[in-house]
Order: structure tokens, then sequence, then C-alpha cells
């Protein structure tokens, strides 16, 4: 059975997109994307795009489509972890009516959405091994199977991919599989972190304070030498997405301080206890303390670097997620992604004087 695209609201426009002179900047290795983009766009091929969170996976992803064959068909992007496992399979490949308690009439997934056009899976390694199963035979011959449908439904559909893990190691792990794995890497895009393609920096600051000058109808001022140096050799965790969020904010309060304190140099006590020069030291005391400190503020980066979620985080610090909620906990974050960063900075700031 085949089907015919129909407008739905999980359809989504591409949006406003930065130039390429902006996206690709002058770094050798933003222009082997640009090289092997160009390429790659015009051919019905899986593409898997790899890169930690914030260097542009998203805006990669749309410059493919963008570029094809099928730029005038839909864009559908399915950001996996922000839909709750028992769902997603339902919003990826829809429902007959009846299937289950609740389900009223039919729903069509969002596979069918993408007919003609682009299926972006953002995050693919969040997705369970049924999953992954059922989008391996949408790979292999186009066909997959709404819940509770007797027969299956064939699509054209070009699935582009992206995650911020190493899919290798899922594999070895038994969280990924390897099938599905091959399948979705024919092609491979690597995204640089920023901190690899400083120099494209000035041009990355121009664009955001141009482009949220006109958004905000405001005139903040070009950012100083002094200041731009500085993010010249800041190690940017947040990539891209943290230089954008700064900027945003300075364009909104007129101020570069609010960018100079988020640049502060981390070399400052891990503690507030004073060491006695007369008394006697407790080395392991101290030392304790600061490893307490540093932990502390290493879990609140890596939270912040992915947007509060825990899952994710604890993968990034190989640790099990309930060790990371009881760390949390011990540490006195916020327990939930919804709290924003001066709020959990603030919190933090208090355990430190309380300790």
């Amino acid at each position: 059975m085949s089907i015919t695209t129909t407008v739905n609201p999980l359809i989504q426009p591409l949006g406003e997109m930065p130039p390429d002179e902006v996206v690709f900047g002058r770094t050798e290795a933003m222009q082997a994307v640009r090289d092997r983009l160009s390429k790659l766009a015009g051919a019905n091929v899986p593409v898997l795009i790899q890169g930690e969170s914030g260097t542009g996976k998203d805006i990669i992803a749309r410059m493919i489509h963008a570029n094809s064959p099928w730029r005038t068909g839909p864009w559908v992007k399915v950001n996996c972890p922000a839909i709750p496992g028992t769902l997603l399979e339902s919003e990826l490949f829809g429902y007959e009516k009846g299937a289950f308690t609740g389900a009223y009439g039919t729903k069509p997934g969002r596979v069918e959405m993408a007919h003609r056009g682009t299926l972006f899976l953002d995050e693919i390694s969040e997705l369970d091994l049924g999953l992954q199963s059922k989008l391996l035979q949408l790979l292999q011959d186009g066909q997959f199977c709404r819940i509770g449908a007797q027969e299956d439904k064939k699509v054209e559909v070009r699935v582009v991919c992206a995650t911020n893990r190493k899919l290798e190691q899922e594999i070895e792990s038994g969280t990924f599989r390897a099938d599905l794995f091959y399948r979705i890497n024919v092609v491979n895009l690597h995204m640089p972190a920023l901190r690899e393609r400083a120099s494209d920096i000035p041009d990355l600051v121009d664009y955001f304070l141009n482009y949220y000058n006109r958004k905000y109808n405001s005139r903040a001022m070009p950012i100083s030498d002094e200041l731009m140096a500085r993010l010249g050799k800041y190690h940017w965790p947040g990539n891209v997405r943290e230089l954008e969020n700064l900027i945003k904010r300075y364009v909104i309060l007129g101020d570069e301080e609010v960018i100079s304190s988020d640049l502060a140099p981390r070399e400052t006590d891990f503690f507030n206890a004073e060491i006695p020069i007369d008394g006697q030291i407790s080395l392991k005391k101290l030392t304790r303390q600061a490893v307490r400190e540093l932990e502390r503020k290493v879990i609140l980066k890596v939270l912040q670097a992915h947007h509060w979620n825990r899952k994710q985080s604890a993968r990034a610090l190989s640790i099990s997620y309930r060790a990371l909620l009881y760390k949390i906990r011990d540490a006195g974050l916020p327990s939930n992604r919804s709290v924003r960063r001066g709020t959990a900075e603030s919190v933090e700031n208090r355990r430190i004087a309380a300790d």
C-alpha cells in the first residue's frame, strides 16, 4: 500500500538559516563538512551527523534537505529524547483506530508525514531496541506498519540522523543495533567542536549580534577587541549554541559584563575554608572538600550543556542514572531541567557558603 502526503502540523518549516559563509566559516574541518555535504545532498542515502551538543547538527541536517531534490517535500524533525519511550513508537509510525486504549481514531505517524521529503531523527541513540528494529525495516525496504495495522505501508523518505554520542560504544554496551548503525551511517558528517574552530568565532559573533539586534530592535555595540580575544581562548563546552546564547544576552542587556562573568576563570579555590598556618592541617579533609566541590561544578556544567537532560548527562559522565540523581541531590543542585542556569548557580553558591 502506498500513501499520499497530507498537510499536518508535525511538518515543520525550515525557517531562516544562516548564510553558508557563517555556517562553515574558514577552518579546514568545516570546509571538509561543506565539501561532503555538497556531494551527498543529491543522493538519496541515509546520513549520520555526529558531534558534541551545540555544534550545529540541526542546521546541517536542514541544509542537506534544502539542497536536495526533495527540498519541496516535507521536512519532519523528531527529537527522540523529548518524546517518552512509550509514546515514541506511535509518534513515529502512527496507529489504527482501536489499536490501544485511547486510540479513538487513526493517526498517521511522522514517517508518513515525511513521504517524499526528509525525516530527521535527532539524538537517534535514544531509540530503544524495539523501535530500532522498525526503523531498520524502513531503511531496508521503505516499509513500515502502523500500530494495530494488518499490512505494511510504503514510503519514499530520506532519513538523516544525528547524535552527540559515539554509537560504536553504544553497540559494544548493547544499547544500539550494529545493523542499524551500518544502515544509517552510509555517509558520515562529523561536526567539530567550537574550540577546534576558534578562528570562526569573530564571524559567528558578528552574525549573532546583527541577527538579534534586528530581532529585538536593539542597537548593541560591537564586541570589544579585548572581549573578542577572551572568546577565542574560552573552551566552549556548549559550543556554538553557548556562544549564541551569550550574544543574545548581551544584546538584550547591553553590557559586556554578562559575557565576561560567564568567561571568568575557574581557577578559584574549590572550598572556602582557610588553611591554618600554625595549627593542625587535615590534608585528607581538605582534599575531600576540594574533590566534592570540583565534582559539583563538573556535574552542573554537564547538566547545563545537555539542557538538564539527566539521562544524557549520566552517559556523558560515564556514571549510572541513579548515581547521577544521588550526586545531584547530595550537591544541592536542582533536580529538573526546568530550573534556569542562574537559579542552579545560586543554589550552588548557597551550598558552597554553607560548607
